[in-house]
């Protein structure tokens, strides 16, 4: 689990990287794309859930942290 939890840290610091040029309108825009995505998912999934680790969990978490809630809003959530 510890080796896991390095991994998706090393992978997501530098998929974070990738963002520090984005603007917040891009950014928001993929995270909408990405909620749309699960939605999908979890239809075609039908009784089944999408089920997320502790890791995901807490890494969903801190990138919601900045978001203003007013685009949290715009999303529908």
């Amino acid at each position: 689990m510890l080796r896991r939890l390095a991994h998706l840290t090393v992978t997501n610091a530098f998929a974070m990287l990738r963002l520090l040029p984005m603007s917040d309108r891009d950014k928001d825009a993929e995270i909408l794309a990405l909620r749309h995505q699960i939605t999908v998912l979890e239809r075609q999934l039908g009784a089944d859930r999408v089920k997320f680790t502790s890791e995901d969990r807490a890494f969903l978490a801190a990138l919601l942290m900045p978001l203003p809630r007013q685009a949290l809003r715009r999303s529908g959530c």
